[in-house]
């Protein structure tokens, strides 16, 4: 019988214990985006001024181009056999790549925090508390499910798929029977710098999966297709967050205030009251349960990588994995308890921030990955600060870094204004400068690794094959 707890963490997974199909990538990524976060995300394009038929095509197009690269990372996991985060160590060397994990950290520190505001209220409704009451108790359930791991985590996403898709289409149907959908759809006005908010406002949200998206495809048996993983987490991840998306639209077209008041109430509302809202609400906080899972689940992971790479650590006890995924569920429940007065008006420019530090990222580990490396590591070398990959990567820290200059001028967020933003009619285009730049950067600067006479970079498929990658359990 499977372990309850997950026992590994960023050690390698043998072949020995891989298990499951690629369809489950796309039930995982389909219940954790059918979510009340991705509805408020589809509603800020109106919000900010754009019309539903722009808004909506904006929308399509940034999960379609953000889901393609965050695909491409999903598509990592069975090959490797590793969570994501801890490839970047053959991008920036052992220690250098804990600069982007800190980021990552801060990004799943944010996206509980965010998750949790709007999960509260429905909690809250649900216990007959408060928004408070609400936060905390989402919280914990959130550090138990995470702290059971890998198999519990996809269990919760085929469910969450399953329950959340049928409330998403009765929803549906009642928004769709208040609307004027007519009026809605002819009122299209094209506005470039709206437009490209929409795409950009999508693309960030698939974009922000990337760093921790083969965490949840690396127990795949190393035979899996790779263009299987990248279609089923396309298909997956793009189906959720374009239907959550669209009704966030016309929610917020239709409903106007009374949606920006109460998110979370006029969604109930629409389905009625007593049993039927109750329902509703445990839908809403079943569909921030499954991601906020995610997001717990991989900033433990991105913790342990960091601090291994100093540590020498390449096996984590039940004791330490508790104490990790505690810290990143108190720091998440901190922010959003000091954040939940101010949810939509911040929410914005989070998701842009986040953009303008991870398509750098995602660019160096794609390049890496699939043209200059070719689908293969040295997993061992992965955990030594002495061995192919270094310590420190420095080449690849000044592209990453260069990645993110790119950007700032054609930046736009309520903090900061680029000066090449008002030339373009005010759009905001700094994601595809960021990762185009570095993409071409690395390509140029990245030397080639590893020397001829390395031994094979990804470990023979027989049992016990990636136990010098996995190396003995940390004291």
């Amino acid at each position: 019988m499977a372990q309850f707890v997950e026992p590994r963490s960023i050690d390698v997974v043998p072949d020995e214990e891989r298990h499951g199909r690629a369809f489950g990538q796309f039930t995982l990524w389909l219940g954790a985006n059918l979510q009340i976060t991705a509805v408020v995300t589809g509603a800020l394009a109106v919000v900010f001024g754009g019309d539903v038929v722009w808004s909506v095509l904006g929308l399509l197009l940034g999960n379609l181009l953000g889901g393609a690269v965050m695909a491409l990372h999903s598509a990592q996991g069975p090959r490797l056999g590793l969570p994501q985060m801890i490839q970047s160590r053959a991008q920036f060397g052992v220690r250098g790549a804990v600069v982007p994990l800190l980021l990552v950290v801060v990004m799943y520190v944010g996206f509980f925090a965010s998750g949790s505001v709007l999960a509260g209220q429905a909690v809250g409704e649900l216990t007959h508390t408060d928004d408070t009451t609400g936060i905390v108790v989402f919280a914990a359930v959130t550090g138990v499910i995470a702290t059971a791991g890998y198999r519990v985590v996809h269990a919760l996403g085929r469910v969450a798929s399953t329950v959340c898709a049928l409330a998403f289409v009765f929803l549906a149907v009642r928004l769709l029977d208040r609307a004027d959908t007519s009026a809605l759809l002819h009122d299209a006005h094209f506005s470039l710098p709206l437009f490209l908010l929409a795409v950009s406002l999508s693309a960030s949200w698939q974009l922000a999966f990337g760093p921790y998206v083969a965490d949840y495809s690396r127990y795949l048996p190393r035979s899996t297709s790779a263009k299987a993983t990248f279609w089923w987490t396309l298909s997956g991840s793009a189906l959720g967050s374009q239907w959550s998306m669209t009704f966030g639209v016309l929610a917020a077209a239709t409903a106007g205030e009374a949606f920006l008041d109460s998110q979370v109430g006029y969604v109930v509302g629409l389905g009625g009251t007593g049993l039927v809202a109750s329902f509703l609400y445990f839908v809403i906080a079943l569909g921030k349960l499954t991601v906020n899972v995610l997001n717990t689940y991989g900033g433990f992971m991105s913790l342990v990588t960091g601090v291994s790479g100093f540590r020498g650590q390449r096996r984590l006890s039940p004791a330490g994995r508790v104490a990790y995924i505690a810290l990143v569920m108190t720091a998440g429940t901190a922010v959003a308890l000091l954040g939940k007065d101010s949810f939509l008006s911040s929410f914005k420019d989070f998701l842009l921030f986040l953009l303008t530090f991870f398509t750098p990222w995602s660019a160096i580990n794609l390049v890496d990955y699939y043209l200059i490396s070719k689908e293969r590591y040295d997993l061992a070398a992965l955990a030594d600060p002495h061995g192919r990959y270094g310590a420190w990567r420095f080449d690849a820290l000044a592209v990453y870094a260069a990645g993110l200059l790119a950007q700032l001028p054609f930046l736009a967020t309520g903090f900061y204004t680029g000066p090449l933003v008002e030339p373009l009619g005010g759009a905001d285009v700094s994601w595809i400068v960021g990762l185009a730049v570095p993409a071409l950067l690395y390509r140029l600067v990245a030397r080639r690794l590893p020397p001829p006479d390395a031994p094979p970079a990804v470990p023979a498929p027989e049992p016990g094959a990636s136990t010098s990658a996995a190396g003995p359990p940390a004291s």
